[in-house]
């Protein structure tokens, strides 16, 4: 007797493609070929991964976190990957809702202290493949890159702490290094603090609070809880909420699975432990 399980009947490929295109707004050839063959997996990939990201028809009105928001986190994570290919499409994306270069530079910078700072350089391929002509994936808006940002909500969230939060360099982790190798630890952390938006003078869009939001989808994808949830303390200490930390969790989960999300959710809970 089979074990598998019986749908009452599997979605047409073809108009399954076509309602993911509608929700999107475009998508990548092989998810046609892949549609004919597992469409039941494509359409429940879609329904999670269009809330996640927010596409038309798939989102809520209870989703905290903005479209603008949730695209940078993708575009980072995937860059990580070396996606490129799918990278240059959320930067077009990202173009669309009227986001600069300069803004996607502020959330590598954000990703970089957990995945490395090759990664900027991974998000500036993708902006120059997104800007090359031959790149057939996503619609370019007229003119390419907006001329002026167009704001979104998380640019006025986590600009101040609303509770104390010590400084990276008190911490244990680097007070032993520090004794080890003053100069590496110095200078890793005035680095670290620099992509964190700490005592930057310059204006920047993403604040400490935001930039959290980034670091804990990454470290979810890296699988490091702990770590994570430091950065869930840090949010909660910009102002960021639990909702926002939970779909800033569920970033990762496109690129490096549910697991992901389980990590994040488990971090969440050790920080809810604190109380």
């Amino acid at each position: 007797m089979s074990t598998v399980a019986v749908h009452d009947q599997e979605p047409d490929p073809e108009e399954l493609m076509r309602e993911y295109v509608k929700n999107r707004g475009d998508i990548f050839e092989e998810w046609h070929f892949m549609a004919k063959y597992i469409p039941r997996t494509i359409e429940l990939q879609h329904d999670a991964s269009g809330y996640i990201l927010k596409n038309d028809a798939k989102s809520t009105p209870d989703q905290e976190l903005s479209l603008p928001m949730r695209e940078l986190g993708a575009l980072c994570m995937l860059s990580a990957k070396s996606d490129l290919r799918f990278a240059a499409n959320h930067v077009r994306r990202l173009y669309r809702a009227g986001i600069t270069n300069a803004v996607i530079f502020e959330a590598a910078e954000a990703i970089a202290p957990v995945v490395g700072h090759s990664t900027i350089s991974l998000v500036a391929q993708a902006i120059l493949l997104a800007n090359d002509p031959k790149y057939p994936f996503g619609k370019m808006p007229e003119g390419g890159e907006p001329k002026e940002l167009t704001p979104f909500p998380e640019m006025k969230l986590g600009r101040e702490p609303v509770k104390p939060v010590a400084p990276l360099a008190e911490s244990a982790v680097w007070q032993y290094a520090m004794a080890i190798d003053a100069e590496f630890a110095k200078r890793t952390v005035k680095f670290v603090d620099h992509c964190n938006a700490i005592g930057r003078k310059k204006e920047h869009a993403l604040g400490r609070g935001a930039r959290a939001l980034i670091a804990i989808a990454a470290l979810c994808g890296r699988g490091q809880k702990e770590m994570c949830a430091d950065q869930i303390r840090i949010a909660y200490a910009y102002g960021m909420t639990k909702r926002q930390v939970l779909e800033a969790v569920s970033l990762a989960q496109n690129m490096t699975g549910a697991a992901s999300s389980e990590i994040g959710i488990k971090a969440m809970m050790l920080v809810d432990a604190d109380k």
